[in-house]
């Protein structure tokens, strides 16, 4: 609650006034599957746990890393209502979650008559853990399995008569009929009526920009069209790069809100579309037509890029774009409380460079640094990366006056990890072209140099700072336990969440973070076993193996997850002293 509280308030003051309140859900499916017959083995089946809860929730997986423990629910329950209070107490319409049409496989147990289909898998997953069981629209059980968990809930929580619910996220609806998917919006929206007859469905737009093949405009219209207009509010969810509303027609006529996306995976890395976010909204409202009602932040993980996220909450108050150059100086002047030329420049340089991504961006972080090795690494950026230099050196020559500014450290921090990011790409290209022209010396010097001393430098650094580390992340997982089993599950939800993401490394990297711990222990421990695989390579004379190296990584990727470590959730180190010692040595 702590951590929600400072969340909800920088909400509050950025004049976000619509947000969503999904925690305690599961409980409350809890009862409704048990009122409708299931076992508790076949609810535990079906939850996942909790650090893959949000792709249970869309019907993309089911049981990974569960069950859900019966204390996790009471506490999820006590932090959605200080939540709910809060947010209705600063005037914010809360969003509760609705029926989407999912169900655990155990409903076609209790009810043998039922009319559900599998759909198919979700991503890198196979039926183990994905292909959920979606009720056919016109079957009865939709409506009363969905009022009654609204009603449920409602009677639970209360309601500000705004729900949200996703059928086809990222999954091919079973028919391609317009028909079929507009029964399908009808009946979602229907079970919403049937407990709240005010009720306005919330619905995320990025199926139509993910699947734009099967999304043929006939299609679009058919599912918007299930819902009466105005009852439903689309958010175009990756807006800044690929909007939807654009080849909709503003989405045939229903309520849009222009969202910035930004950021995948919570992964670590400057990044930023300024341009797009400056010009995107202002555009959306001189569109023909135009049903735009309001801009939204919809990352995947926060705690990344404040500077983009502040910039677009300032945007949602103008009447015209930005001029960027010197909103970013005074952006450095409030971050740090004081004005500083040198600052102002260094973030002027980052504006333009790693902020300034134009085109379609997508912002994953496929830095070698945080991906598993291999010949084939993409080193592009799509920056000019002496521009980071650069600002490197301008905040630390603001660090005599601005270091006591916590804002001004955790930034220190990020710029010179992402120095550190761009390095390791310099060492990997020496690494591949010494191998590649068999040239030993050369690989075990730029091998050794950046195993045993540049990876343990950016750990270091990273252990400086407390948003950094990989103790504080595993130790916020663990603190919600209530016994050490518990505390055992939920440490392993968050160890896997953040590298091999399912059993197997089906979306591996995906959630990258940069933190002190996991760079030496994990992402360290993956390159050193790369050079060494090079080195035994160029020895032996034998050639690499791409395959052969990735079951060894495997067992290395799936080490670290088991490995029972406890890591140190409070900073050791002065960050301003370690980014100079590692600015003397790197500094290109």
């Amino acid at each position: 609650w702590a951590r929600w509280e400072e969340e909800i308030d920088w909400m509050a003051l950025s004049g976000i006034n619509l947000a969503l309140a999904f925690a305690g859900q599961e409980a409350v499916w809890q009862r409704v599957y048990l009122s409708l017959g299931l076992n508790q083995s076949e609810i535990d089946e079906y939850f996942t746990g909790p650090a893959f809860l949000a792709w249970n929730r869309m019907g993309n997986l089911h049981g990974w890393a569960g069950p859900l423990p019966r204390a996790w629910h009471l506490k999820q329950l006590y932090v959605q209502y200080r939540v709910l209070e809060r947010m209705r107490s600063l005037g914010m319409i809360t969003v509760l979650p609705a029926f989407a049409g999912h169900v655990p496989q155990g409903v076609l147990r209790a009810f043998p008559r039922v009319n559900a289909t599998r759909l198919g898998g979700w991503s890198h997953f196979d039926c183990t853990y994905s292909c959920t069981y979606l009720l056919d629209p016109e079957d009865p059980m939709f409506q009363v399995i969905g009022t009654l968990f609204l009603k449920e809930l409602i009677k639970e929580f209360g309601t500000d008569h705004i729900y949200s619910a996703d059928t086809f996220n990222e999954m091919n609806p079973l028919s391609s009929d317009p028909a079929y998917l507009s029964r399908v919006s009808s009946a979602v929206f229907r079970s919403m009526t049937g407990a709240d007859p005010s009720a306005v469905w919330l619905m995320q737009g990025w199926l139509f920009q993910h699947q734009p093949d099967f999304w043929q405009p006939a299609r679009v219209r058919a599912l918007l069209h299930g819902v009466p207009l105005g009852r439903m509010i689309v958010l175009d969810l990756f807006a800044e790069s690929k909007p939807v509303y654009q080849w909709t027609e503003s989405f045939y006529g229903q309520p849009f809100i222009w969202c910035m996306l930004h950021n995948f995976g919570g992964n670590h890395g400057l990044f930023g579309t300024v341009e797009a976010i400056n010009h995107g909204p202002f555009a959306a409202r001189r569109f023909p037509n135009s049903t735009m009602v309001g801009t939204g932040l919809v990352p995947e993980g926060i705690e990344q890029n404040d500077m983009v996220y502040e910039l677009m909450n300032e945007l949602g108050w103008r009447q015209e774009p930005l001029d960027l150059p010197s909103w970013v100086a005074r952006y450095a002047e409030r971050r740090y409380g004081a004005p500083n030329a040198a600052a102002a420049s260094a973030w002027r340089l980052l504006l333009r460079s790693v902020y300034n991504c134009t085109g379609v961006c997508v912002n994953h972080n496929r830095s070698p640094l945080v991906r598993r090795p291999s010949l084939r690494m993409d080193t592009e950026v799509w920056y000019n990366k002496s521009d980071v230099y650069e600002a490197w050196r301008l905040l630390l020559s603001a660090g005599a006056e601005l270091g006591s500014s916590p804002t001004f450290g955790y930034d220190l921090v990020d710029v010179t990890r992402q120095a550190a990011q761009q390095l390791v790409s310099e060492y990997y290209l020496s690494i591949r072209q010494a191998f590649q022209s068999r040239a030993l010396p050369e690989l075990l010097t730029a091998g050794g140099v950046l195993v045993y001393d540049l990876l343990p430098e950016l750990d270091g650094l990273l252990s400086s700072h407390r948003l950094f580390l990989l103790g504080r992340w595993l130790e916020s997982a663990r603190a919600v336990a209530t016994s050490d089993r518990e505390a055992e599950q939920y440490e392993l939800n968050a160890r896997n969440q953040v590298t091999l993401w399912g059993p197997n490394g089906n979306i591996l990297d995906y959630a990258n973070k940069q933190l002190g711990g996991l760079v030496l222990d994990y992402y360290g421990v993956r390159w050193s076993l790369f050079v060494s695989a090079l080195v035994e390579s160029l020895n032996s004379g034998s050639p690499f193996h791409q395959d052969q190296f990735n079951q060894a990584v495997f067992q290395v990727e799936r080490g670290f997850i088991y490995n029972k470590k406890r890591y140190p959730a409070v900073p050791v180190g002065d960050t301003l002293e370690i980014s100079r010692k590692i600015f003397l040595k790197y500094y290109p």
